[in-house]
């Protein structure tokens, strides 16, 4: 999974301690003096360098950083209303807060959600509707972040095309923080007054008694203060170790977990806790600050890479320290701080409507991608364009009115149980209507398609590249179910993980033992060998690691070493040519990338050569000792996902026919290696799974693929003559 830019509209722009009322234009919040036009602009300044990452402007691969802008604004506006709430009145109305929260998010949200679902049903392949269907509800409950991050750690899905709703994880996280953050700060607010009363009462009643209003807010404010600090520290600092630390082993994970982020949104607490203190500093002092935070996150921005980061961790005290500093220097900076960039028109204007332009964006970049391909930058940018269309509309309409509208806390839990209810209904009625055709047995194609060129030797004379047939085997709504036996039967080793797992299929007594190692790669033949094994008699035993390729040598993945993989392979080497040694070893990877001298080789050639010498290095330790090695060529891979495409177009297949040639580019190295090696064997079985010069996704009505490059277990299935044919040349 990619990293996501996420948007989180905090509160009213202002210093803690102002009174809020509407201006006369009804698009501006002026607080007693204290509105802040340059936080608004901060906000407006972070949704559009959401809105160009996302677009694909070169130079900004770090975009991602926003989101951590956006924790900080949202924890010192929030934070900011709380403490001035506390130190008024002495205490907080949770259910106060609570109304204005669902008033703010909850309508906007709400049309988005529903929208979204509308638009997967009109124009998403129907191979997304489920997953779409359970966004929805996540989206709904704010859980959505805990959902991506089950789906980050399952590698079975993590290929798949990108939420409609994914961009609910941010919101996700926020108000997750905010179901324990306001409790917590009245727990401080109520023990320090206590406290306070407690120790003048008593002893000096006169003391307290004898002060002014004025006086006693003070005094218990700064006690408030230092309480507070001690919450956010106590909060925050574990909250960064643990981003930390979880960053630099599962950087998927760590940018979407609650617990990892709850440093950022109390870091904008303690900034508003010492709010008071903002307009202390000199101006000489704020400018260089401001722009400091300004130059701060301009350069995270430009510089931090998600595939080689481990975000959010250390890296992200960048951008949220930066956010800090211009906030912290607006009071003091004046116009020539970063207020004279903040504060212009345009800016400011994004950051009015930027909750419901960072609603809007995401869904229809991903229905224009689905349906137009990959968008270049200048059709990204017009995406975006056209996204402010309904943003300023359900700003106008739904969002504006509703905030400010002036519901009892009856009318607003209705407000939220109706909308709650809404989306919900809709994701449920999206999954109801995923109903796939009734299972039928594969039949002979119904039309087949005008003349198709370029047979290959070797192809059966029963297939043909056809437009449709009366049913498909598995239905493409069901192939991302229609998986080996090793997945539920535990049989994988995860990522990251390097424990060596293995299953056992045909006859666990025989005295003939085949093994199978490698990746996805290696797993997707298990079914042809379980038929094989079963037949023969023989004992099937797996060895499977996710995105790891059977190699002697490191190898990197998204960017970083992968130890895991690396330890994975020392202990699988050791247990194949240990006592009890297969009469025959079988493997399949894809071939991941070497390092050579501590370092990747540079891309091309060079790469390749690599990646023969890492394979031709393996394969050459087990074939020292004797150990008889088939390798499988790697199965046709593509740009697109053939189980989405074939769900989208039933009567239209020969569309999602593919160029052989580059499809079967990752079976090269392989093809090299084997070339210098003479006692390895490599079975090519892609004349029967890709006959043609473009590969078809249904052959003969089956199902071909799962995804852009696993195999169906029932078209391996299908398969098991053929391997039947191979294996008898070792083991007769």
């Amino acid at each position: 999974m990619s990293h996501d830019q996420s948007l989180i509209r905090g509160g009213p722009s202002r210093l803690p301690g102002g009174t809020e009322r509407r201006a006369a234009g009804g698009n501006d919040t002026i607080l007693a003096g204290r509105f802040r036009r340059d936080i608004e602009g901060l906000r407006g300044l972070a949704l559009l360098l959401v809105l160009v990452g996302h677009a694909g402007v070169p130079g900004l691969p770090g975009a991602f950083v926003a989101v951590d802008v956006f924790f900080v604004i949202s924890g010192f506006l929030i934070t900011g209303l709380l403490v001035d709430e506390a130190r008024r009145s002495g205490t907080i109305s949770i259910a106060g807060f609570y109304v204005r929260r669902a008033k703010r998010l909850l309508p906007a949200a709400s049309v988005v959600i529903v929208a979204s679902v509308l638009l997967t049903y009109l124009f998403l392949p129907p191979i997304r509707w489920s997953e779409t269907a359970r966004d929805a509800l996540a989206s709904t409950a704010y859980v959505m972040n805990w959902r991506l991050v089950e789906q980050s750690t399952d590698y079975l899905r993590a290929e798949e095309a990108p939420s409609i709703l994914q961009h609910f994880w941010s919101l996700a996280v926020e108000e997750q923080f905010y179901l324990l953050w306001p409790l917590l700060l009245l727990g401080v607010a109520m023990l320090s007054r206590h406290r306070h009363k407690r120790g003048l009462t008593p002893r000096k009643p006169a003391a307290w008694h004898g002060l002014s209003g004025r006086h006693r807010k003070r005094l218990l404010g700064d006690r408030m203060a230092v309480s507070l600090l001690v919450a956010f520290t106590l909060v925050g600092v574990p909250s960064l170790v643990w981003s930390i630390q979880l960053s630099l082993v599962d950087p998927a994970q760590a940018y979407l977990v609650t617990t990892t982020r709850v440093w950022e949104l109390a870091l904008g607490g303690a900034l508003a806790i010492l709010g008071g203190q903002l307009h202390r500093l000199s101006r000489r002092v704020a400018l260089v600050l401001g722009w400091t935070g300004m130059a701060a996150v301009a350069f995270a921005a430009a510089s931090v890479r998600p595939e080689t980061a481990a975000y959010p961790g250390y890296l992200a005290l960048l951008p949220t320290l930066g956010a800090v500093a211009i906030i912290a220097a607006g009071p003091s900076a004046g116009r020539y701080g970063p207020a004279l960039l903040l504060e212009l028109r345009p800016i400011r204007a994004a950051g009015v409507v930027s909750y419901s332009w960072y609603l809007w964006h995401w869904p229809l970049l991903v229905v224009a991608e689905t349906r137009w391909g990959q968008l270049d930058t200048v059709a990204g940018l017009a995406m975006i364009l056209c996204s402010a269309v309904p943003a300023v509309l359900t700003y106008h309409l739904v969002e504006n009115p509703f905030r400010h509208s002036r519901f009892s806390r009856a009318g607003t839990l209705r407000l939220g149980l109706v909308a709650t209810s809404v989306t919900a209904l809709t994701g449920v009625g999206l999954q109801i209507a995923v109903r796939p055709p009734a299972a039928s047995v594969p039949t002979n194609p119904q039309h087949v398609a005008g003349a198709t060129s370029g047979a290959l030797p070797g192809s059966s004379a029963s297939m043909a590249l056809v437009d449709q047939f009366p049913s498909i085997h598995p239905d493409p709504l069901e192939a991302r179910d229609d998986l080996p036996d090793v997945y539920q039967d535990g049989c994988v080793t995860q990522a990251r993980e390097s424990d060596l797992r293995s299953c056992v299929y045909g006859n666990r007594d025989s005295a003939v033992e085949v093994a199978l190692a490698g990746d996805s790669h290696a797993a997707h033949w298990v079914p042809a060998l379980q038929v094989v094994a079963a037949e023969r008699g023989w004992r099937l035993v797996t060895y499977i690691k996710t995105t790891c390729s059977f190699l002697a040598a490191p190898t990197v993945i998204g960017g970083r070493a992968d130890d895991s993989c690396t330890e994975w392979n020392r202990r699988l080497r050791a247990a194949l040519v240990g006592e009890r040694r297969p009469r025959l070893l079988i493997v399949s990877s894809v071939t991941q990338i070497p390092l050579v001298n501590g370092s990747t080789p540079p891309p091309g050639p060079a790469t390749a050569e690599a990646q023969a010498a890492a394979l031709l290095e393996t394969w050459s330790e087990f074939t020292n000792v004797g150990l008889p090695l088939m390798v499988i060529r790697d199965t046709p891979a593509f740009r697109i996902d053939m189980a989405e495409c074939v769900s989208a177009n039933r009567e239209r297949l020969t569309s999602c026919a593919q160029p052989r040639q580059s499809a079967l580019a990752w079976g090269l190295p392989q093809q090299a290696a084997a070339a210098s090696l003479p006692a390895v064997h490599l079975a090519d079985l892609n004349d029967e799974i890709c006959p043609f010069e473009l590969c078809p996704p249904v052959i003969d009505g089956v199902l071909v693929y799962r995804d852009a490059h696993h195999l169906t277990a029932t078209y391996a299935r299908r398969l098991a003559p053929k391997f039947h044919d191979l294996l008898r040349k070792h083991l007769p």
